[in-house]
């Protein structure tokens, strides 16, 4: 396959333990919010207006929701597999980049369309640069999956991270010479073609030659099952900026793609980066005969015990944090960002909603699912976008309400979970979750109000939170108090061990 590696199995290098492939998915995360954020918060106080970023996240969405069909499955089948030999990988790259490519070229004869419909020439060069970054895509996809299957997430926060460089570095100096929405487009194409040579360079080199379609019907099974999966996370995703952008203006998509931005990033940040180690963790799992439900529990107790807290602080300081970070012309989005947090409470309730039903092979269950869901996220924002902004933006709240109820009898059956356990894991959530904002509330009912809030009384609010909401997670007996501890006592302990690092 134009690479040193003969073999795809797992045995074929040292695999990282869970923990250890957490941090590193953790340094990945961190580091690459770090710079996105900075490079976000310059260019939208100095740079970038919302109409720019409107009239770039429209072009964004439309492309992607072809473009995001190029993975095909293949990243899944790959992490998936119980014996992904030579054969089966070299198949599988060879489908990824025939079927990728394809994608490509239809997302690039898709930006004259797309242009003509939102009456906007200037979306045209804008729509070109982003869909030709998915040209290089392809190349990417395999190498990185590889790097994914067997855990090798150093490699995996060296293409992340070489990714987000590119891409802000790109943006701000196009910016500067007052390039605009164009400078975002570039971004994104600088980032592609970052991620392609790193993970190339992590993999030894790896290409699709001699190209093979021997084992191609297993792939194919997965990718439409795939195909289906993504269309609809694509539209229920791309919907509102397509949709705002058609019915009111490319302002109000650039103010909402701030609001829902930044809570996702904030979210991603949080927790994000730990998603992509517990998928060929369950795998593992899987393939030893263990049962999902006890270690589905613990996962969702982590991830809504720090999620949960965390989107509700931002939904409750929206207005301070839009201030602070872009400034007044950005402050119609605040109200947008409280409604949008708000919505990733439910979003985040059940982790994994996707990828487990699918290792377990409950597709047809999973897609029924993911229909349902996408019709009235769509129905929703068609019905609300009319109204005004904001009204799109608490559509997405009950579309979160309406998704938890779809999904949790999908994961109930398939991971063979007790409503009563999972109830009880998100009792404890919202409880800590509530402890770590009262403070915050508090403030705000007899000192400052979100408008006109100070540092001083921002940051002892929300230090007393995170108190709480650690001393609740102690006295609730929260899984995630026991992660917490674990952790914390074996960083000391290397540490102690390691009296040089400490010196230095």
């Amino acid at each position: 396959m134009g690479t040193q590696q003969s073999s795809a199995d797992e045995t074929s290098a040292p695999m990282m333990s869970v923990r250890a492939a957490a941090v590193w998915a953790l340094i990945s995360q961190y580091a690459s919010f770090a710079l996105q954020f900075v490079a976000s918060i310059v260019l939208a106080r100095w740079y970038i207006t919302p109409d720019q970023l409107g009239r770039f996240s429209i072009a964004f969405a439309a492309v992607t929701l072809v473009a995001f069909l190029q993975d095909f499955g293949v990243t899944r089948y790959i992490n998936g597999e119980r014996d992904l030999t030579e054969e089966k990988l070299r198949s599988a790259f060879t489908i990824s980049v025939v079927f990728a490519w394809g994608i490509a070229l239809l997302a690039l004869a898709s930006a004259w369309p797309i242009a003509a419909f939102y009456s906007d020439p200037q979306l045209l060069p804008i729509t070109l640069v982003i869909a030709a970054s998915y040209l290089l895509v392809p190349l990417a996809i395999v190498p990185q999956a590889t790097c994914q299957r067997r855990m090798d997430y150093r490699s995996n926060t060296m293409i992340e991270v070489g990714a987000a460089i590119a891409n802000a570095l790109t943006a701000l100096t196009l910016a500067v010479l007052g390039q605009g929405a164009l400078a975002l487009a570039w971004g994104a194409f600088a980032q592609q073609a970052a991620r392609l040579l790193i993970s190339q360079w992590r993999s030894g080199g790896m290409l699709p030659w001699p190209p093979k379609i021997s084992r191609a019907a297993d792939v194919m099974a997965l990718g439409g099952t795939n195909t289906v999966q993504v269309i609809c996370s694509s539209l229920s995703a791309r919907a509102p900026e397509l949709v705002i952008g058609r019915l009111i203006d490319s302002a109000a998509v650039g103010l909402f793609a701030r609001a829902s931005g930044l809570a996702l990033q904030l979210r991603l940040l949080i927790a994000g980066a730990v998603t992509g180690v517990f998928y060929p963790a369950f795998r593992r799992i899987r393939d030893q005969g263990e049962p999902l439900g006890p270690p589905y529990l613990r996962v969702l107790a982590a991830y809504t015990g720090v999620t949960w807290p965390a989107m509700a602080g931002i939904a409750v300081l929206g207005e301070p944090m839009i201030r602070l970070l872009y400034g007044e012309r950005w402050i119609a989005a605040a109200p947008l960002l409280t409604w949008v947090a708000l919505s990733q409470i439910g979003y985040v309730a059940l982790p994994l909603y996707a990828d487990l039903p699918v290792l377990m092979g409950r597709l047809k269950p999973l897609i029924r699912c993911m229909v349902v869901e996408t019709l009235l996220s769509v129905a929703l924002i068609a019905a609300t976008a009319p109204i005004g902004l904001e009204w799109v933006a608490a559509s997405r709240v009950a579309h979160a309400l309406l998704w938890v109820a779809i999904y949790l009898p999908l994961m109930r059956t398939t991971l063979e979970l007790r409503y009563r356990d999972v109830a009880l894991v998100w009792l404890r959530s919202a409880v800590v979750s509530l402890a770590a904002v009262l403070p915050v509330l508090i403030g705000f009912a007899f000192g400052q109000g979100p408008g006109e809030l100070g540092l001083l009384q921002a940051a002892a609010t929300v230090l007393l939170g995170i108190g709480l909401w650690f001393g609740c997670l102690c006295l609730l007996g929260h899984p995630l108090f026991a992660e917490i501890t674990e952790i914390a006592g074996g960083l000391l302990l290397r540490l102690r061990r390691s009296p040089r690092l400490v010196e230095r």
